[in-house]
């Protein structure tokens, strides 16, 4: 099918879209290793990612941090990051070889994580998650633009689906395992060991995952990426999906980085305690969010409707609900409990988000759409929101009010519900926008 340039709707702006061999696309047990090697390094890139929100507590006493301290640890350090180097890369992965932008990605951030381990200062631990963002910053987009040219369309939905479920499985692996080896071994040890398991990953992706083929157009290849970016921030559909991914940022990122501290400090939980049920929840939700919302995305997208925002944004309204309730539940067990939903609703966003994008952005910019969808959900609030409650925390200390990381902690429902009102118009753009195609 021919493509309507993004922001467009003059027939006169169509162009056909690049178009990889049917030769080219991998089958059978080369299909399977493939979504296999792809899960696997979605996995310990969250793993990398959120080991210091388990190990926050450690890291704090024995460094002598703030909570301030510890949101701009967890939030700037990626959002800088995120912001410098997503498009780049992702320009490169779209143009390029995703294989080797996506190995060279996995090296770095594994190297710099077992650096981590090392530090005896916030600086230079900060200087480690600056690393470890320079990495995972291609991961995704470089991932997505992979399965692009090495996955027939008709199951891409399902690479797809896989690699998103990495997100739920290395939560899982990282709260229950991290915690745990953090209490016998120490916070050290579990960041020299995840990097080190890391390159290994990396020298069995650039195995598995064998030569790219190339886009046979050159138009949009040599297409500058930021005139690419700017063309889809023009669409209407794709601007709002922004906006909301923007909202989701600021929901996703403090939730985990202090849900577990609230969780320890409130109800006096140990770190193994909530590292095993709270990430085994964070786990199984992820899964059935990111393969059943990946499976529900398909049936829409089939259905011809173009409507394909709208049950993430219902259950992000409805997440908001159960959480505000969370922060303030008498017991422990009740407060984990009321985080499900927001659990589930994170992870069964990250189909429908990249999916939407994707057929926004259409054939040969995919990484550049999924990288535009990182940045907003990987910026502004990453950056500003595990700060902010930080703050609030602080400063509720300081004033000896009690509970101050649930007050902090509010912007969570607060932004849920912003995202959610934000995809319900961009679930009526994409519908217009699908049609008019």
């Amino acid at each position: 099918m021919a493509e309507i340039v993004a922001g467009s709707s003059d027939p006169s702006k169509v162009r056909p879209p690049p178009v990889v061999s049917s030769s080219e696309y991998v089958r059978n047990w080369r299909f399977v290793a493939i979504c296999a090697v792809l899960l696997l390094i979605n996995a310990f890139s969250q793993i990398d990612r959120i080991l210091p929100f388990i190990l926050a507590e450690k890291i704090k006493a024995d460094l002598s941090l703030s909570d301030t301290q510890m949101g701009l640890l967890t939030g700037l350090a990626f959002a800088v990051c995120y912001a410098l180097l997503s498009l780049p890369l992702a320009r490169a992965a779209d143009r390029g070889s995703p294989r080797l932008v996506l190995v060279s990605c996995i090296l770095i951030w594994s190297v710099m994580t077992a650096l981590g381990g090392v530090a005896a200062s916030f600086m230079f631990l900060a200087l480690t998650r600056f690393g470890v963002a320079f990495g995972e910053a291609g991961a995704v987009p470089a991932g997505h633009a992979l399965i692009a040219r090495k996955i027939e369309p008709e199951r891409r939905g399902l690479a797809i689906g896989l690699f998103a479920m990495g997100i739920p499985l290395g939560t899982m692996a990282g709260f229950a395992a991290g915690g745990a080896i953090a209490d016998i071994l120490g916070w050290r040890v579990v960041l020299m060991g995840a990097g080190a398991i890391g390159i290994l990953i990396g020298l069995l992706t650039l195995l598995v995952a064998g030569p790219t083929p190339r886009l046979q157009i050159a138009a949009t290849r040599n297409e500058p990426f930021l005139k690419t970016s700017l063309n889809l921030l023009s669409s209407p559909a794709f601007r709002w999906l922004f906006i909301g991914t923007i909202f989701l940022g600021f929901a996703g990122a403090p939730f985990y980085a202090f849900s577990v501290p609230f969780l320890i400090r409130t109800y006096d939980f140990t770190a193994t305690e909530v590292g095993v049920f709270f990430g085994l929840l964070q786990g199984l939700m992820g899964i059935v969010g990111t393969l059943g919302g990946g499976r529900w995305f398909d049936h829409t997208v089939h259905s011809g409707s173009g409507r394909v925002l709208g049950p993430p944004a219902i259950l992000l309204l409805m997440a908001s609900i159960t959480t505000t309730a969370a922060l303030f539940a008498p017991v422990g067990w009740m407060s984990i409990a009321l985080f499900v939903p927001s659990m589930l609703s994170f992870s069964f966003m990250l189909p429908w988000g990249f999916g939407a994008a994707h057929l926004v952005a259409g054939p040969g910019r995919q990484a550049q759409a999924s990288s535009l969808v990182m940045i907003g959900s990987g910026l502004v609030g990453p950056a500003l929101g595990p700060l902010f409650v930080g703050m609030v925390s602080d400063a509720a200390s300081t004033a000896d009010i009690p509970n101050g990381l649930a007050l902090g902690l509010l912007i969570v429902p607060l932004a849920s519900v912003l995202s959610g009102i934000a995809l319900l118009v961009a679930n009526h753009r994409v519908g217009a926008f699908l049609r008019l195609r």
